[in-house]
């Protein structure tokens, strides 16, 4: 009986509720609670070194830095990479005001260039209107039209009197005259100038040369040689260009379109940058003298 007695009272006492384990949970928060203090109290005192460090640490725990340990190097320092700079307000806000400031230098020079197509434009609309007083007050009015595109004041022999008989490359007499009004206006400007030789479009061989680019260089080679042999403009100012029947004046189906078309240009070209220069298409006001009126072609299928 003592035995099974003693059995019996070690099975209550291992059956009796502990009601001391708050202890160990209140242990532990105290714990924290003291590090935490520690922490303040060494921080209180501002030492710079020691919250530099601490700064550094803190930096590095929480991923503002590309080093998978301290004192490591960088997974990212590799030949054509670079680390990837921490996003931060001051940064965005920097990135922001260099994208204002670029888009107003753009609005800017687009303006300048702008104003400087208007000035341009002008200018070599008064320059056209100094040569049709010429051509007017000589009865050669009708013999040439002008206009002003990306290149810059184009003039073009397009009256059956100037341009070259059928298949020809050698200016008739009143061609000359027009060229001989012309050339001393056009040596009193400082603008290079560039002579286009074109044909007609009809499909037909020219019969004294191997092609219409053959025909359309002889055509502006003569007006140049003229512009500097007689017309005493300089050289060094001077160009040809052929463009064949590739360049029509006017639409090839239009009535009279290829008499037209087979015309010599005397091209002033404008001295702008490019990108201004291309703004001359679009400012509004161009001005074009009468063209000489549509005509059967001459020379029947002939260039």
């Amino acid at each position: 009986m003592s035995s099974g007695g003693s059995r019996k009272r070690r099975a209550e006492e291992e059956e009796h509720e502990n009601h001391e384990r708050w202890l160990v949970t209140y242990a532990d928060m105290v714990t924290l609670l003291m590090v935490l203090f520690i922490v303040m109290f060494a921080m209180s005192s501002v030492d710079q070194k020691k919250f530099n460090a601490l700064k550094d640490g803190l930096a590095a725990g929480f991923g503002d830095s590309t080093s998978v340990m301290t004192g490591s190097e960088s997974t990212l320092d590799q030949p054509g990479v670079s680390a990837i700079a921490p996003v931060r307000p001051e940064n965005f806000m920097g990135s922001t005001k260099q994208a204002v400031s670029t888009q107003q230098d753009q609005q800017d020079q687009q303006s300048q260039e702008y104003a400087a197509a208007r000035l341009e434009k002008a200018r070599l609309d008064e320059l056209g209107k100094e040569l049709t007083r010429a051509l007017r007050d000589a009865g050669l009015a009708h013999d040439v039209t002008r206009r002003i595109d990306g290149d810059g004041l184009v003039l073009s022999l397009t009256s059956r009197h100037v341009v070259f008989q059928p298949d020809r490359a050698e200016l008739s007499p009143r061609g000359q005259r027009v060229l001989e009004v012309v050339a001393p206006v056009l040596r009193g400007t400082t603008e290079d100038l560039r002579i286009d030789g074109h044909t007609n479009q009809v499909p037909v061989k020219p019969r004294y040369f191997a092609t219409d680019w053959d025909l359309s260089s002889a055509r502006a080679i003569t007006v140049l040689r003229y512009l500097q042999e007689v017309g005493q403009i300089p050289g060094e100012r001077l160009s040809a260009a052929a463009y064949g029947h590739e360049v029509p004046l006017v639409d090839p189906a239009e009535p009279g379109s290829q008499r037209i078309n087979k015309r010599v240009d005397i091209v002033v070209l404008s001295a702008l940058p490019p990108a201004a220069r291309e703004l001359l298409d679009d400012i509004q006001g161009t001005t074009t003298s009468p063209t000489a009126s549509p005509a059967t072609t001459e020379g029947g299928g002939s260039s």
